[in-house]
């Protein structure tokens, strides 16, 4: 075989490697899932991160489940609390203090307990409906520095249960909310009720 010939030959292998090669490339550029920024299509239900400012999370307004609330189930969830608190007329103060006529009542205000100073730092010097239904859903983002190491009731049922049976102890139970009271709760809380929404798979 003659030199000229097998750089015939040589050169065809090389350019039929190189446009194998070539041809491997483009087929890849071609075939490879292109990443999207976001989808192409939003689905309900779902959040995307990144748009926009984000929410400060709220608890959800509950005055207007008070009236048709489980006490039952509000009893039952306060054995939770049996290990720091009783709840009993002139009950002793354990770990926190006694929790007899807490609704309507002076925050801050039971005899011989020495309190973390934080409770009435918002919601005014009462425990109202509505600040019972901050702190339950979260004690420690409503009084930071609170020693109640509890980290709160996340099921809106829950707690209006837990509030109403809270109501019955007692001599004389306050009055349930009014409307303009559940109207406020609400109006304050509407970003927990929209979030809530927003984020509820869609039914199809």
């Amino acid at each position: 075989m003659g030199g000229m010939e097998f750089n015939k030959i040589f050169a065809a292998i090389l350019v039929a490697g190189i446009a194998a090669m070539m041809a491997g490339f483009v087929a890849e550029k071609l075939t490879k899932p292109h990443k999207l920024k976001e989808n192409a299509y939003p689905i309900e239900g779902v959040e995307v991160a990144g748009g926009g400012p984000k929410k400060e999370k709220l608890a959800e307004p509950v005055l207007a489940l008070l009236a048709q609330a489980d006490i039952a189930r509000g009893q039952k969830v306060s054995k939770a609390c049996a290990a720091c608190h009783t709840f009993d007329k002139g009950g002793a103060n354990g770990v926190g203090p006694n929790l007899w006529n807490l609704v309507g009542g002076k925050k801050q205000s039971v005899a011989g307990f020495s309190y973390s100073g934080v409770l009435n730092a918002q919601g005014g010097d009462v425990w109202s409906y509505a600040a019972l239904n901050k702190f339950l859903w979260k004690p420690k983002k409503y009084a930071p520095g609170t020693k109640m190491n509890y980290v709160g009731l996340k099921k809106p049922e829950d707690r209006a249960a837990m509030i109403a049976w809270l109501r019955t102890l007692a001599d004389s139970p306050k009055p349930l909310p009014s409307a303009s009271q559940i109207a406020a709760e609400e109006a304050e809380l509407a970003p927990a009720v929209e979030e809530t929404v927003e984020l509820a798979p869609s039914a199809h």
